[in-house]
């Protein structure tokens, strides 16, 4: 199985990249950032927030940490905004790998079953996809944030629970094959708030009768926000400010030998990839 590779969207280079004082993080500003493969949301906002010594952030919308591309993330004032920008259609592209089932709909979880998938046409892979455009009903996966009897999902699914997951209605309202390479699928979607694309994955293999789980996935668009116009964690890392006045002068404490954070959830992810992991909490320099 490939490895799921980081988003290739054209980014900003980096002489077009804006300089520290464009910003005015206590006033508010949505700031466009390109998640790292393995990173969860929380750990971009966590390294946004202590790298550029902003008081108030937020994400709006999460992206699973085996998924790549854009994350919002709103400072000060305009945190009021996330539920808004949290509310507008999304778009994404990626890969699903057809005659294969996981528990996880995804890489977060071992193969636990294949079907022949040779005998697909293209014309039966695109007849498919006509029974997900427009409004649906989606079952979320097991390995998901729902909240299931107070509880999240995806704890009661790593300790090899069962939960009864209610289905919503959801919106898509494209749904094409941009690729066709056997037992691989390449997509695009565009979709509203709410829709789970490691579901999708496991209802057009379903439909298909060979089963299927998402091994690429990266969010491109979120209403008029896009990929393209996203921030690497790198060029954060550039807009890093300078220590306070007088702070430089202090005699730097000596830190403590941080271990590698565990990567919940990641376990069989991690030990059949050799991926990157983001960095541990580090304090602001």
């Amino acid at each position: 199985m490939e490895h799921p590779e980081q988003s290739s969207a054209a980014l900003p280079s980096e002489a077009a990249l804006p300089a520290l004082s464009a910003f005015d993080f206590e006033a508010g500003e949505v700031l466009l950032v390109d998640k790292p493969l393995t990173w969860s949301s929380f750990d971009v906002v966590r390294k946004v927030k202590n790298t550029l010594r902003i008081k108030k952030i937020g994400h709006a919308g999460t992206l699973d940490p085996l998924a790549t591309g854009l994350l919002i993330l709103c400072t000060g004032k305009k945190t009021k905004e996330i539920d808004q920008i949290q509310a507008q259609e999304k778009e994404y592209t990626g890969t699903f790998r057809l005659g294969q089932t996981t528990p996880s709909f995804d890489l977060e979880t071992p193969v636990d079953q294949e079907l022949p998938y040779e005998h697909l046409t293209e014309e039966q892979l695109r007849a498919a996809l006509l029974p997900f455009i427009g409004l649906i009903e989606q079952t979320p996966p097991l390995f998901s944030a729902v909240k299931v009897n107070g509880e999240r999902a995806y704890e009661v699914a790593r300790r090899g629970g069962e939960a009864e997951i209610k289905s919503k209605q959801i919106t898509i309202r494209e749904f094409e094959l941009t690729r066709i390479a056997l037992p691989e699928v390449d997509f695009r979607v565009t979709c509203s708030k709410g829709t789970y694309i490691r579901s999708l994955a496991r209802d057009f293999g379903a439909t298909l009768g060979v089963g299927a789980h998402l091994t690429k996935l990266v969010r491109t668009r979120i209403g008029q926000y896009s990929l393209t116009d996203a921030l690497t964690m790198e060029a954060i890392q550039a807009l890093r400010p300078p220590r306070p006045a007088g702070e430089a002068e202090r005699p730097e404490r000596p830190r403590r030998q941080r271990q590698p954070e565990r990567r919940t959830g990641l376990d069989y992810f991690n030990a059949t990839h050799a991926t990157p992991t983001p960095p541990a909490g580090e304090e602001p320099q």
